[in-house]
């Protein structure tokens, strides 16, 4: 990971991530826990110390629904959701692809599919 795209990362995400004081709140309130190998507080450690390479590999990108439940938890303001995010673009940009594309949503809808995934896969792959 060179400087440069931990920079981007930061600038992105509009995250002080050094306000982070690791009480975990925001990964207990992640609804996408139990399927992520990184979670909400570690994204915003792994930044803070530059060690981005191994979530830019890791399919917990993918499994944050960017809901924000994370940002509202947080005492010191931290949005993990948009570090999230951010390292998702960089991941997007490094690969030169997005993982889904937007004309691919409709034949995936179904009735039990709740809205939030719906603005949440345009909110991930149209960027």
């Amino acid at each position: 990971m060179n400087k440069n795209q931990k920079e981007w990362i930061d600038i992105t995400s509009g995250v002080n991530v050094r306000k982070c004081m690791r009480c975990g709140k925001c990964s207990a309130t992640c609804p996408s826990y139990d399927e992520m190998e990184y979670h909400p507080h570690q994204f915003v450690y792994m930044v803070e110390n530059g060690n981005i390479e191994p979530l830019l590999n890791s399919d917990s990108l993918y499994k944050c629904l960017t809901c924000f439940a994370c940002v509202e938890r947080c005492p010191r303001g931290v949005e993990p959701a948009k570090v999230v995010e951010a390292v998702r673009l960089t991941a997007i940009r490094k690969q030169g692809n997005n993982h889904l594309i937007p004309d691919q949503i409709p034949e995936m809808l179904d009735d039990d599919l709740p809205q939030q995934a719906i603005v949440t896969a345009f909110r991930k792959y149209t960027k």
